[in-house]
């Protein structure tokens, strides 16, 4: 019996597509055909990117927990640019840092307005299909996600949209090509509501704050534009948004607490040490448990703790002009600085603010050491590299340290991209330079006293920074219409205030900026009351903290640091410097004890941790590419006896005839009498023969040599 088979062709009865531009390309959403099964998703086609966009919303409260548990991931597919993961398995593993770094960006803005008091579980996914250099993924996904979360039913006070900027020849170009990114001296990436500045990320070039304020204030009216275009879609297929279980903090019960032990967090929270802090708090949170624990349950005990201490900080600050150590609003914690801690290392720096200490090493090494790059970008090596570490113990924790993670990698980066700018390129200093920050003990703001640290490690290597680099925070409390900040923001106020603004720079601009805020966005006068408050304290750290222990890079690197020599060969010569199979090279490398690098224009990179073996190295590869000179004199090595003389190598495969007549200030009777295979014998170039024969005296290069000790 015949099976009969039928299906109906899918058509897709929800696909929507909505069209605009961004920067004047084509900025395409398409939503109702692909993930249907998502809370709310869309693809985004901007040029030849394309990103899917999703995000999805767990039906009932997570159980236990006193956040919003919200995650962001920014999924890079090396098949979007074309390659076949380079990891054994030939597949994606692990996000890169630049993936986690993209997915921060993204959280940073969206999660600050999202219901405080929701605990369903939310999943943002940013699937990266296609990469068109020039349209920015990370853009795309940004504003992708916005509209995924837009359209669909889950509680949100969105939309936002965001741009990338940059300067080119002092001109602000929104969403500049790949081309103008590598000349741009701005790499600022802004989010915000149509009232609001939600998000900052930058990196910079030394870039002033009224340069920097407008490019953000040029990024907002762009990004107005998209704001309409999402509200748009929005209103044509956006879904009703869903109720969901507050889980605020009984009011009547936060009353009674405060009530009762308000005068016992005051009397606590007043002092600038965070365990003396801490100590004191214990007490009263055990008396809170036992009056209200069994009832409420200890999470709700948790969360009376916290509520009551921001409540204090904040009622301090906006009432009193207060912060709980007693400084005064625009007053910087202690500073101490140091250099040369760790004497094997090449470069040490320890910066200290407060409670908030870290200490940085630089380590130096050739160009073969460079990280290799595996993500979409262009770039395919790093030679500078920042790493952040925070153990347990930097805040008096007891367990086992992890591994790095998303947090740590931020910070990192934020450090290395505040140094980048004052990094010498290649040719001024041919190392690759890798700068680690040990987190000792935190007290907030430890990213920017990486960057301090940073510096100062950097000098202490020797390293020819074109400036130094200082970092500081200022931070936010709002009210309403009101609102203040405050200089050098510690945990406490970190962590119950509104903003953490991060700024690093020279004496002459900003290099870095990081903007944390817990509110839905951020007026101009509060980023320009920000900017000025951090100029001011960095000028003070650098000028009256920083240099006065190293006012300059020292002179001369660490003897344990390796030496680096470069110079440019001709292309063609390559292969001759290289040798069949790598032996030229490696004789060289083994003969000189160094490492050499040569690159595929022809630049070759010398490294020696003895100075003298690497000028040696210089000096034959040298002989190697160049003809030997006419007067020269070579330190050469004997290949071959003859009757009548003997064949010297002064470079590998090249090798001159020493005649016996040359071979002594005397007569010699007999070649082997004066020199034997292997031996090492300085040589001098008399003739170099039509048919590039080379003729060598010993004789000549004996004479000379006793001439100049003579003189």
């Amino acid at each position: 019996m015949a099976l009969e088979f039928s299906s109906k062709k899918e058509t897709f009865p929800n696909y929507r597509k909505f069209e605009t531009e961004l920067a004047g390309r084509p900025f395409i959403v398409e939503t109702g055909k692909m993930c249907g099964l998502s809370n709310g998703s869309c693809m985004i086609s901007y040029g030849d990117t394309r990103v899917l966009c999703n995000v999805t919303m767990s039906e009932k409260p997570r159980e236990g927990v006193d956040f919003f548990p919200l995650s962001v991931d920014f999924e890079e597919k090396l098949y979007a640019v074309g390659r076949i993961p380079g990891s054994f398995m030939r597949r994606e593993g692990r996000p890169g840092e630049k993936a986690i770094l993209t997915s921060r960006v993204v959280d940073r803005p969206i999660r600050p307005l999202f219901p405080k008091d929701m605990r369903n579980d939310v999943s943002v996914v940013m699937t990266v299909m296609s990469v068109d250099q020039d349209c920015s993924p990370e853009i795309a996904g940004m504003i992708g996600t916005s509209i995924a979360i837009s359209i669909s039913d889950i509680p949100w006070k969105g939309p936002i949209a965001g741009v990338y900027m940059g300067l080119v020849d002092n001109e602000l170009v929104i969403n500049p090509t790949e081309a103008q990114r590598e000349k741009s001296e701005l790499q600022l990436t802004v989010a915000a509501s149509m009232e609001k500045i939600v998000m900052i990320e930058a990196g910079a070039n030394e870039v002033d704050e009224h340069t920097m304020l407008n490019a953000i204030k040029a990024a907002h009216v762009e990004i107005k534009k998209m704001i309409e275009f999402i509200n748009s879609i929005v209103a044509e297929i956006g879904k009703p948004k869903k109720e969901f279980q507050s889980m605020e903090l009984d009011h009547d019960l936060f009353e009674a607490v405060k009530a009762e032990f308000l005068d016992d967090f005051k009397a606590a929270m007043d002092t600038d040490d965070k365990n003396v802090r801490d100590m004191r708090l214990l007490p009263i949170r055990d008396r809170i448990s036992e009056k209200y624990g069994e009832e409420w349950g200890e999470a709700t005990v948790e969360e009376i703790m916290y509520k009551m201490q921001k409540f204090v900080v904040r009622r301090w600050l906006l009432d009193e002009g207060k912060r709980v150590d007693g400084r005064g609003i625009n007053e910087i914690r202690p500073l101490a600085a140091e250099v040369g801690l760790l004497p094997r290392v090449h470069g040490s720096g320890m910066f200290t603010r407060g409670q908030t200490q870290v200490l940085t090493t630089c380590t130096l090494s050739s160009l073969r050491d460079a990280q290799i790059m595996d993500d979409l970008s262009t770039e395919e090596t790093k030679r500078y590299i920042h790493h952040y570490n925070f153990p347990p113990y930097s805040v008096g924790e007891a367990r086992a340290p992890r591994s790095p993670g998303r947090r740590e990698i931020g910070h990192g980066a934020l450090a290395e991209r505040a140094l980048l700018p004052v990094i010498p390129s290649t040719e001024e200093f041919p190392y690759a330079l890798r700068l680690v920050s040990e987190v000792l003990s935190s007290n907030g703001s430890t990213s920017q006293a990486s960057i301090c640290g940073s510096t100062l490690a950097l000098m202490d290597a020797g390293v020819p920074i074109k400036e130094p680099v200082a970092g500081i925070s200022c931070g936010l409390i709002t009210e309403g219409d009101r609102w203040m900040t405050m200089l050098d923001i510690q945990g406490v106020e970190d962590f119950h205030g509104d903003m953490d603004f991060k700024v690093g720079g020279t004496k002459n601009g900003i290099t870095a900026i990081q903007m944390d805020i817990k509110v839905d966005g951020l007026t101009y006068d509060i980023i320009e009351e920000a900017f000025e408050k951090c100029r001011k304290g960095r000028l003070y750290i650098l000028n009256d903290i920083m240099l006065p222990v190293i006012p300059e890079p020292r002179k001369e690197l660490s003897k344990y640091a390796p030496k680096m020599l470069s110079l440019k060969i001709d292309v063609d010569k390559i292969k001759d410097v290289i040798g069949k199979g790598g032996k030229v090279i490696q004789e060289i490398c083994a003969n000189c004890n160094c490492k050499i690098d040569v690159e595929e224009d022809g630049s070759v990179f010398i490294s020696a941790i003895n100075q003298e073996d690497g000028e040696r190295a210089l000096h034959t590869i040298k002989t190697i590419v160049e003809d030997p000179e006419i007067g020269a004199i070579y330190k050469g090595r004997v290949t071959r006896l003859m009757t009548f003389g003997a064949f010297v190598e002064i470079a590998p495969g090249k090798e001159g005839l020493v005649h016996i007549s040359k071979l002594d200030t005397k007569r010699v009777e007999k070649v082997e009498d004066v020199v034997a295979v292997g031996d090492e014998l300085l040589v001098k170039v008399t003739e170099i023969d039509q048919q590039g024969r080379i003729n060598l005296s010993r004789k000549d290069a004996l004479a000379d040599l006793a001439a100049k000790q003579g003189k």
